[in-house]
C-alpha cells in the first residue's frame, strides 16, 4: 500500500511526539514511573520510528491473539484442546492458551514480512516466550509490532449497543504495558442495532478512553464492532461512520488513532476515515466470517487491512505435527496478507 510524502512526514512527526511523551513521563521520581523509564529504553533500542513507519505504510495485517477469559475456552476448543484439560478461569487455562499462542508466534509461518503487528491479551503480555518478554520477542525476533487489549469486556445492552465496562485500573495497565514494550492498545465495544444515541455513546466512550491512551504515549485502536448478524447492519455502519468522523475532526493535531471496524456492507464506505489525517490506519475484524468470506469482503475495500482472530487460526490444531502446523498457518497468513494488499 502506498502513502504519499505528506502522510509519511506526518508519520515521522507523530513518532517524534511519542518519543517526547515517553521521555517526559520518565522525569518523575516515583516508583510507578520507573516502568516508563524502562519503556523509554525499550523504545530507543527497538527503533520507534521503524515501528510507526511499519504500522502506517507497510503491506501486511494485524494478528489478533487477544482472546480473554470469556472467549478463551472457545479458542482452545477450536484448537483441539478438550475441556477436561484445564479448569476454566484458572491458571491451567491460561497456561494452555499461552502454549497455543507461543506455538503460533514461534512458528515459521508467523513472520513480520507479512504480519505488521499482534494484539495480545494482558496475561500473554505478562508472560515470556523462549525466555523473553512476549512483546520484546515479537519485535526483536519476528519484526512484529506488539499491541495490548485493554478493555474489561462489555456492559449489558442498552440502546442497541454494549459499551465497555469501566476500566478503573487503566492508568496502571498503560504504564505496565509501556514497560513491557507495547506500541499500542485495542478496546472493543459492540453495536447490535441502528440506534443513533447508542452508537454515538459507543463512539464517544471509545474516543474519550483513546485520548487517555494517547496521553500515556501509546497508540489506541478504536474498535466499535458492528455485529454481522444485525438485521440493519448497513444502517448501523452509516451512522457509525458519521460519528467516528466527527470525533476524528475534533482530535488535536498531535492526537492520532487507529480504527478496527467490521467489514462494511457498502464497499469502501470507510474510505473517508481511511484517508483522514487523524487516522493512522483502518483494520478489519473478521467478526464471525470464515477466513474465505472475510478475505473476499476485504479484497473489495480500498486501503483497509485485516486484523483477524478466529479467521487467522482457522485450520490449525493442537494435534498437528510441527510441519503440518507451520504449513497450515503459513497458508492462512499468506491468504490474509494477499487480501489485505488487494485493496
Amino acid at each position: 500500500m502506498f502513502f504519499g510524502p505528506s502522510r509519511y512526514l506526518a508519520v515521522l512527526a507523530f513518532s517524534h511526539l511519542f518519543f517526547r511523551l515517553v521521555e517526559g513521563s520518565s522525569h518523575n521520581a516515583d516508583k510507578s514511573t520507573t516502568l516508563v523509564s524502562d519503556s523509554k529504553f525499550f523504545y530507543t533500542t527497538m527503533d520507534f520510528d521503524k515501528m510507526i513507519e511499519k504500522v502506517v505504510s507497510a503491506d501486511g495485517f494485524l494478528a489478533a491473539l487477544d482472546q480473554s477469559g470469556g472467549s478463551t475456552p472457545t479458542a482452545l476448543k477450536a484448537y483441539g484442546i478438550p475441556d477436561e484439560a484445564y479448569v476454566p478461569g484458572e491458571e491451567s487455562m491460561y497456561d494452555m492458551v499461552h502454549q497455543m499462542r507461543t506455538r503460533i508466534i514461534t512458528s515459521s509461518g508467523f513472520t513480520g514480512e507479512k504480519i505488521l503487528g499482534a494484539i495480545l491479551f494482558e496475561n500473554t503480555m505478562d508472560r515470556e516466550i523462549e525466555g523473553m518478554p512476549t512483546g520484546e520477542y515479537l519485535w526483536l525476533k519476528k519484526g512484529v509490532v506488539p499491541f495490548i487489549k485493554v478493555d474489561k469486556g462489555l456492559a449489558a445492552e442498552e440502546n442497541g449497543v454494549q459499551l465497555m465496562n469501566p476500566m478503573p485500573e487503566l492508568g496502571e495497565l498503560l504504564k505496565r504495558s509501556k514497560a513491557k514494550g507495547m506500541f499500542g492498545t485495542k478496546m472493543r465495544s459492540l453495536i447490535n442495532g441502528a440506534n443513533k444515541d447508542g452508537i454515538k455513546a459507543i463512539v464517544n466512550q471509545q474516543f474519550e478512553v483513546g485520548k487517555q491512551i494517547i496521553a500515556a504515549g501509546l497508540v489506541p485502536i478504536i474498535e466499535p464492532e458492528v455485529n454481522i448478524k444485525c438485521p440493519d447492519k448497513g444502517e448501523c455502519e452509516v451512522i457509525l461512520k458519521e460519528c467516528i468522523k466527527e470525533e476524528l475532526d475534533n482530535l488535536g493535531d498531535d492526537e492520532k488513532v487507529m480504527l478496527k471496524l467490521t467489514l462494511p456492507t457498502e464497499v469502501n464506505l470507510y474510505k473517508e476515515l481511511i484517508t483522514h489525517s487523524k487516522c493512522i490506519r483502518v483494520v478489519a475484524l473478521s467478526g464471525g466470517y470464515t477466513r474465505a468470506e472475510a478475505n473476499t469482503l476485504l479484497e473489495k475495500q480500498t486501503g483497509m487491512i485485516a486484523s483477524f482472530s478466529r479467521a487467522l487460526v482457522e485450520g490449525v490444531s493442537h494435534e498437528q505435527s510441527q510441519d503440518e502446523f507451520d504449513t497450515t498457518l503459513a497458508a492462512a497468513v499468506h491468504s490474509i496478507f494477499e487480501a489485505s494488499k488487494a485493496g
